[in-house]
């Protein structure tokens, strides 16, 4: 289970990469990479990381679920992503 500060900081990020994105592309349009320089850099997609919708794990994530692999497997077992048979794990 990810901390909730953790948590926090993710959603804080995407707020600021919704906020930012009209203003760097128009920076990115017009070639101007010092203006895109003094934007914050939070405000970059590429720093928001993946996390499980559930458990809000950052590592093994399955973005086809949007859940971490631990996360899928415990519900695989349990019946509840329909399609899906234990083969051998």
């Amino acid at each position: 289970m990810a901390k909730e500060s953790m948590k926090a900081r993710e959603v804080k990020r995407r707020k600021m990469v919704e906020k930012y994105t009209e203003k760097r592309k128009a920076l990115k349009e017009a070639g101007d990479f010092e203006g895109l320089q003094k934007l914050p850099k939070d405000a970059s997609p590429v720093r928001m990381h993946n996390r499980c919708k559930l458990t809000g794990r950052p590592k093994g994530y399955m973005r086809q679920f949007g859940l971490s692999r631990v996360t899928f497997r415990e519900m695989a077992n349990q019946g509840l992503i329909p399609g899906v048979k234990k083969a051998s794990w």
